[in-house]
């Protein structure tokens, strides 16, 4: 009889991380990941967003406690780390540090090279993930040539082209203009509807109420809340202790609520979804 597959892909049991000078990054963090939704992780700089996801790809090791991946946890071993960073790719905020090689081809290359997998393999990895990521016009240019959106673009096709199950994204809209930051966030829906987790960190409040699954607020190393993106954004005292806005989306539904202008009292996650309450009640 086939088992159940895990409802959480990636967990963290209290674990605690500080770095050599001493500075305490993670405090005894909890959290368990939804598998095959999109989690968003915000907070203010210096919450441990990004500290948090290199321990998720096993790039750092914790203090305290531990990382499990599908249920087992994760020992550090050659084995079970490449076992670890084959199924979960993260993508840095600042696509410069990720992108070496001379061409966006070799680039993308070069993890399922160190996959060992035939050549033909490799062609097929690689073609598909600058296919899914809209870039394969760009094989032959060298990567220094390239926009930084092209950049972000690239790094993504990276980590697709090892084909994970779960994508992390730190500050995936960073330093995007509003075109590139729309294309980024299409693109990752794309991959999360073939049953990809995506795992991303925002400073974007809109972003991440319209868009995420799940939500954990983190600061000073810990997590302070979690929950639908309706009950984190609604919880006036939480977004205050970390000093976040609510979504504008929110406020403009209040007022034209109690103004009786929308027909639903579901509060929307989109524009569309406003503006479809609004021609409700117009009709």
């Amino acid at each position: 009889m086939k088992s159940e597959p895990i409802p959480f892909i990636l967990e963290a049991k209290e674990i605690s991380f500080s770095y050599a000078d001493n500075t305490r990054a993670l405090d005894r963090i909890s959290v368990s990941i939804p598998r095959g939704k999109k989690t968003a992780f915000i907070g203010p700089n210096g919450a441990g967003k990004t500290t948090l996801f290199l321990h998720f790809n096993g790039i750092l090791k914790p203090n305290q406690g531990s990382i499990c991946y599908e249920g087992q946890e994760v020992h550090y071993s050659h084995a079970s780390l490449l076992n670890l960073r084959k199924n979960v790719g993260i993508v840095f905020q600042d696509p410069e540090t990720q992108l070496f090689s001379a061409s966006v081809q070799q680039e993308i290359s070069f993890g399922p090279v160190n996959l060992g997998l035939p050549k033909e393999k490799i062609r097929e990895r690689v073609n598909q993930a600058m296919a899914e990521t809209g870039i394969t016009g760009l094989k032959d240019k060298p990567t220094h040539f390239l926009s930084y959106g092209q950049k972000k673009r690239v790094a993504i096709a990276d980590i697709l082209a090892m084909q994970p199950k779960v994508l992390i994204c730190d500050e995936p809209t960073a330093w995007l203009d509003v075109k590139y930051a729309a294309q980024i966030m299409e693109l990752f829906d794309l991959i999360n509807r073939t049953g990809v987790t995506i795992i991303f960190s925002t400073h974007d409040i809109d972003l991440a109420y319209s868009w995420a699954d799940y939500i954990f607020l983190m600061k000073n190393g810990k997590i302070i809340g979690e929950g639908l993106p309706e009950r984190i954004f609604y919880n006036r005292p939480l977004l205050a202790e970390t000093e976040l806005e609510r979504p504008w989306l929110i406020d403009i539904y209040e007022e034209l609520n109690r103004k009786g202008w929308v027909a639903s009292n579901v509060p929307p996650r989109t524009r569309q979804e406003l503006i479809g309450h609004i021609r409700e009640k117009m009709s």
